[in-house]
């Protein structure tokens, strides 16, 4: 990784086959994990400073196709990220913010599940092995503690 942060997700460009895991319900103690494939094409955008990626998810209850949106500001050496689904295309979700250190990207935002307040996290990992893994947790306690729901590990095809 670059210092100054834009080049954080170069890792992520070209296309990935992906395999999902993914809880069946969240924040009630669940450990029944659904896993199911997916692809995903990720490229630069606005000179480098941005990117996007389209993904196709072949989800248990139907498939459907997504895409994430990273923005990073280097005046604060900070990304947003944003994910749009097509089941709900006139909705961004709330953007998660944060940055990469030692490798590790780290990305939190508030957010409201269920009619809860809650706080996300997304975490990119492993970016400089063949094989990167994101993953999403959600914390009802205000980030004291967090629930993985969903990991994804990515494979280059």
């Amino acid at each position: 990784m670059t210092n100054n942060g834009a080049s954080d997700f170069d890792f992520l460009f070209g296309d990935w086959r992906v395999a999902h895991r993914r809880l069946s319900r969240r924040l009630v103690g669940d450990n029944d994990w659904r896993e199911f494939a997916g692809a995903m094409n990720a490229r630069p955008i606005l000179g480098g400073l941005a990117n996007i990626d389209d993904n196709w998810l072949d989800l248990p209850g139907g498939a459907y196709r997504a895409a994430s949106l990273r923005s990073f500001d280097p005046q604060t050496n900070q990304w947003a990220i944003w994910w749009l689904d097509h089941r709900h295309p006139h909705s961004l979700d709330v953007p998660v913010l944060g940055r990469f250190e030692c490798g590790v990207g780290a990305f939190f935002a508030d957010d409201v599940f269920e009619g809860r307040p809650i706080r996300i996290r997304f975490l990119w990992t492993r970016t400089d092995s063949p094989s990167p893994q994101w993953e999403q947790a959600f914390s009802a306690d205000g980030g004291a503690s967090y629930e993985t729901n969903w990991i994804m590990q990515f494979t280059r095809q």
